[in-house]
């Protein structure tokens, strides 16, 4: 006799923290009746849960092996989210984060900002929002939130802030003395009404009272601790002309985290935000270094943290990805699209996970030791020095995004992203083409115009040959009845795939999708009728992403 199969779904309010810390009912997560966890969540029948054999599919280029039962787990929304999200049409982006380098010198109580080296360290009304205190963060805000968007909101925590709007700036620091900064504190503002604009202090508790007030009550707002910290004394020497210190760096995020909690307790903060592998390793060479691990060095202080504190204060390691990889000599995050780059281009999303991968760069010729795996490698480091802290890689980008290959790339990217637990991450754009990253993220977000989406919780899928084709699959937490599937040839040439489904449902037809050079939208490619037991072969055309919604 088969049993029925359960599955707990989290309330939307706790969602984030429950998706790193899991949620739970009963003592074996799903309440007695079938009906309601203690926390609010929804649990959902979904019928037998023994999987039907697969019939054999026959001779194909590749085998794919899906298998609903095993490797199954949540997949957070929040890992479709872009830095520059299109107005005219999100493209199914579920996040947009307000970042970059004009944030980490930016006034809240009068929307003055400093681009530091990125624009003649100069003092400017950049960023807009008028005399309006908060006013250059709720326009972008509530255009997110009227997409029904979530929001990164970047806190400044370099110490100093634009004081004026009256041009460039001194670059080494000294205008921290002559009034053209304001100094910053984490505590100690005035809460529940206007900024103080005579104090001479911008406070991180008042800004973040003014979220809560203001923004919060129209969607989700998650708190970043500033912006690439690590490059203050090259991008931001105006204000941080020393490099930072692992100490410093530590000091701060713990100090603007309370002040952040303590004004919002469910906040979810995402820290420390390095820009790179050098980052990662010894926070770009830090005067303090002295040989320590710096990614395990800021876990172990947070977990102390919270120790202390007798509350998480930093939720999500928050690190950007730039790929070094590169091919014919080219880098790939360059627009070129020669053969060589474009191959290196595609295959490099396996530098996130394989242990058999490894790409041509600096990182892996001095400091790796082979395989980056960079999210296993950072999982590992949580797990040995904070458990329940989860990864947002919050701003990435794998070149040519209006060519296919970087198309194939970010598909690619976000299919590992799901599949390896990630809880945020957003695309950051390089140049003025993104037509096929756009198209990338529609195959998972929007395949069919009409909401068609990658599911809620990935499987297991394998592939008999990682090196020309990659797969992911998903199905629904509220149905068993539907299953996505996105096959991607990094090839040359066309290839068939032949492809076996475990599942506990038989599936009868599968509408395809394409995104291919041919053209940087989804294309519907027909209905394929599945005259095998969950079995089928489909044709995979060279440089393409193809998605299959299997139906009964």
């Amino acid at each position: 006799m088969t049993r029925a199969a359960f599955l707990v779904v989290p309330a939307l309010a706790a969602y984030a923290l429950c998706f790193m810390t899991g949620c739970g009912g009963g003592g074996d997560g799903t309440p007695d009746d079938g009906g309601q966890s203690e926390d609010g969540s929804t649990v959902i029948d979904l019928g037998p849960e023994e999987p039907i054999t697969p019939d054999d599919p026959g001779a194909a280029d590749v085998r794919l092996e899906i298998a609903s039962a095993t490797e199954r787990h949540a997949i957070s929304p929040w890992i479709y989210g872009s830095n520059q999200v299109d107005s005219d049409d999100t493209h199914g982006v579920s996040m947009g984060r307000i970042g970059g380098n004009r944030w980490t010198a930016y006034n809240w109580e009068t929307n003055a900002s400093n681009a530091g080296s990125d624009y003649l360290y100069q003092n400017d009304t950049y960023l807009g929002g008028g005399s309006t205190p908060g006013g250059a963060v709720a326009g972008p805000v509530g255009d997110l939130h009227d997409d029904d968007l979530g929001v990164l909101l970047t806190v400044p925590i370099a110490g100093w802030v634009a004081a004026d709007t009256t041009g460039p700036t001194p670059s080494d620091g000294s205008g921290r003395n002559n009034g053209r900064f304001l100094p910053t504190e984490a505590s100690g503002g005035d809460l529940g009404g206007a900024p103080s604009l005579t104090d001479g202090t911008v406070y991180t508790d008042e800004f973040v009272d003014w979220v809560r007030r203001t923004l919060m009550p129209e969607g989700t707002v998650f708190f970043s601790l500033d912006n690439e910290p690590d490059l203050w004394s090259s991008t931001h020497s105006e204000i941080h002309p020393d490099g930072v210190t692992y100490a410093e760096l530590v000091t701060r995020n713990v100090e603007h985290a309370t002040a952040i909690t303590s004004v919002v307790p469910e906040a979810v903060v995402f820290g420390p935000v390095n820009y790179g592998y050098a980052g990662f390793m010894n926070l770009q060479s830090a005067p303090d270094a002295a040989g320590r691990d710096f990614i395990e060095f800021y876990l172990d202080a947070m977990s102390d943290a919270e120790a202390t504190a007798g509350r998480r204060l930093v939720d999500a390691l928050d690190v950007h990805w730039y790929p070094e990889a590169r091919g014919g000599g080219v880098r790939i995050t360059e627009d070129d699209t020669a053969d060589a780059v474009a191959d290196a281009r595609m295959q490099a999303p396996r530098s996130l996970w394989d242990a058999s991968y490894t790409e041509t760069s600096w990182i892996t010729d001095c400091c790796s030791d082979g395989a980056i795996r960079l999210i296993p490698r950072l999982q590992d480091k949580i797990d040995a020095n904070y458990p329940g802290t989860g990864i947002a890689i919050t701003e990435y980008n794998y070149g040519a995004a209006g060519h296919i290959s970087g198309g194939v790339a970010q598909a690619d990217v976000l299919g590992i992203f799901g599949r390896e637990g990630l809880f945020a991450a957003m695309w950051w754009q390089l140049s003025e083409g993104r037509e096929f990253v756009d198209g990338a993220f529609e195959m998972f977000r929007d395949f069919d115009g009409d909401g068609g989406r990658f599911g809620d919780t990935s499987i297991s899928a394998t592939t008999s040959d990682i090196a020309r084709v990659s797969v992911y699959a998903s199905v629904d937490a509220a149905t068993s009845g539907r299953m996505v599937v996105v096959a991607i040839n990094r090839s040359n040439q066309a290839l068939s795939a032949g492809i076996r489904i475990a599942h506990t449902r038989q599936f009868n037809t599968a509408r395809v999708f394409r995104l291919t050079a041919a053209s940087s939208s989804p294309a519907a490619d027909g209905t394929q009728t599945l005259s095998l037991t969950n079995a089928l072969t489909v044709m995979l055309p060279a440089r393409s992403v193809t998605t299959l919604e299997l139906l009964p």
